[in-house]
């Protein structure tokens, strides 16, 4: 059974595009937690917010989670909250490898100024709510063993970088 790699992290920190990059090179199967809640609800992930709340999508997220913990061989793009619930992280750890990105807010606000399908960014200012954000998230994302800065690398750059750390917490050669 090949452990899963899990990409954590904020909005913006480049999890889909690494992890695109990643299972690719690897040759695993890439699974991105929000478009799979999104394909299966018929709607966008803004107006799962809207219509139905935060709560009911946590509870989305975490079903997904644990289906997703029982597989093996995926590379997967976790949604920037899943670090709220601890239990989706041990859940996780059991089956893989969890990275955490991470990068400086005005990186963030730089990557994901243009996208209109962020719900949680839908304010006045929004590097002032990354900002905010990512302050009442970052114990959470702490928690998380390994953590890789993506503010000054290309998505390639962090690519390689997990790589290795994967093959290391296999025990595979470089």
């Amino acid at each position: 059974m090949q452990p899963n790699i899990v990409l954590c992290g904020f909005m913006g920190t480049g999890k889909s595009a690494i992890g695109r990059l990643i299972a690719s090179r690897l040759g695993m199967r890439f699974v991105d937690m929000d478009d799979l809640i999104v394909q299966r609800e018929h709607r966008p992930i803004s107006d799962i917010f809207r219509d139905s709340g935060e709560p009911y999508f946590r509870k989305l997220e975490r079903n997904l989670v644990r289906e997703l913990a029982g597989q093996s061989c995926l590379v997967i793009s976790t949604g920037g909250g899943v670090v709220l619930n601890p239990d989706n992280i041990s859940d996780f750890t059991k089956t893989g490898m969890v990275v955490c990105l991470t990068a400086e807010p005005e990186a963030i606000f730089e990557r994901i100024k243009n996208d209109s399908t962020r719900p949680l960014l839908a304010v006045a200012d929004p590097l002032a709510r990354i900002r905010e954000l990512l302050a009442i998230r970052k114990p959470y994302y702490d928690a998380i063993a390994i953590r890789v800065d993506t503010t000054f690398q290309s998505p390639q750059q962090a690519a390689e970088h997990i790589i290795g750390l994967y093959r290391r917490h296999t025990g595979q050669s470089p």
